[in-house]
């Protein structure tokens, strides 16, 4: 019998409330997640978060832009300024007419053009992408009923070693199969930074679609659009996604839910995990970091966080010289036994967190 405990304190969790933590951390039962379910899950003390916090797919991060965003190292001229983003307004109009050949063509050949896109507009504003994708032949094999506290989730993360032979896993891939990527979510750069490094589909919320421009953008782009609005939705939000990676696709996702500002992140939630589970696929965690040339510390500068708006964060990009974002691509992660929903989507979740956490420097002050 596998022993449920509490992540974050080490104490067992009852059935109920294992069942309730999992449903406010984005976990999904068959029936689908309630807001009883979530508040009773933070009253019981099984998640650490505020009652009134029960959206697993819109929760709230500590970061904000006068607390978090710092000076830029270097900045950029006036001129530099202004002709990166006139150089971006064109890349964008010049999406336009892309997207609509790109909507009529194989995923494959999107994807790529999509990548190229992405890239054209990441090298308009003056940012450089930094890609490690060393662990592609490697896998994470975890046995869940070993992960009963954050720190064996962690130290099995790091027992995935570069030259290490894959381990097993619960069943191979079926043929055919895409992967779940997952990343820690710090900027609107980040699904482009994704794009442009690997050939895959993003998630994007449903409530943009009707945007003018970004309509056009995101369904050339074969986006999977989902409803962050509504709990009910959210069994059919997995479905979506596990059906896409069924077909072969690779699906970007941001479990954190939440921009944080680059110099911390936060808990990955297991709902997203479910797909993975369901289409028998790999999960690729992902970390990203944004610094200024060859500076060690992580940059703030690209974040996108509080009450930010769009043009401001653009706006501070351009004005920063040397911006540079770091991709490093970790070893799949699956599941070596069975078991149940919650279990094992949890797992999931905490292993891809704690590989992405050894990258990020964690120096939040909250």
């Amino acid at each position: 019998m596998t022993a449920t405990v509490d992540l974050a304190s080490g104490a067992p969790v009852s059935g109920a409330a294992r069942d309730g933590a999992a449903a406010d951390a984005g976990g999904i039962s068959p029936e689908g997640v309630t807001v009883e379910d979530a508040a009773s899950a933070a009253v019981s003390g099984a998640v650490s978060v505020p009652v009134a916090q029960v959206n697993p797919w819109r929760p709230s991060g500590p970061c904000s832009t006068d607390a978090c965003v710092q000076d830029a190292v270097a900045v950029a001229g006036s001129v530099r300024r202004v002709a990166r983003l006139l150089a971006a307004v064109l890349v964008v109009l010049a999406g336009l007419p892309m997207s609509l050949v790109a909507s009529r063509m194989s995923a494959s050949r999107r994807a790529k053009i999509v990548g190229g896109w992405a890239r054209l507009l990441l090298r308009a504003l003056g940012i450089r992408i930094e890609a490690d994708l060393t662990a592609l032949g490697t896998t994470t094999g975890v046995d869940p009923a070993d992960a009963v506290t954050l720190e064996s989730l962690s130290d099995a993360a790091l027992r995935s070693e570069p030259d290490a032979p894959p381990a097993p896993s619960r069943a191979p891939a079926s043929p055919g199969t895409g992967a779940l990527v997952v990343a820690n979510h710090i900027s609107w750069l980040d699904p482009l930074v994704l794009a442009a490094t690997i050939p895959s589909r993003a998630l994007a919320k449903r409530e943009i679609a009707g945007w003018p421009i970004i309509r056009t953008l995101l369904a050339g782009s074969g986006a999977l659009l989902i409803d962050r609005e509504r709990l009910s939705q959210l069994p059919a939000a997995v479905r979506t996604i596990a059906d896409a990676l069924s077909a072969g696709d690779t699906v970007v996702a941001f479990p954190e839910g939440t921009t944080w500002c680059g110099r911390g992140m936060g808990r990955f939630r297991p709902a997203v995990f479910q797909a993975a589970l369901d289409a028998n696929a790999p999960v690729r965690p992902v970390m990203l970091r944004y610094r200024e040339g060859k500076a060690e510390t992580a940059s703030t500068r690209a974040c996108y966080v509080g009450d930010d708006s769009l043009v401001a964060s653009a706006l501070r990009v351009a004005a920063t010289r040397r911006l540079v974002v770091q991709v490093t691509l970790y070893a799949p992660v699956r599941l070596m036994s069975p078991a149940p929903r919650p279990v094992a989507r949890a797992v999931l979740a905490e292993i891809a967190e704690a590989q992405v956490r050894t990258g990020i420097a964690d120096g939040h002050p909250v």
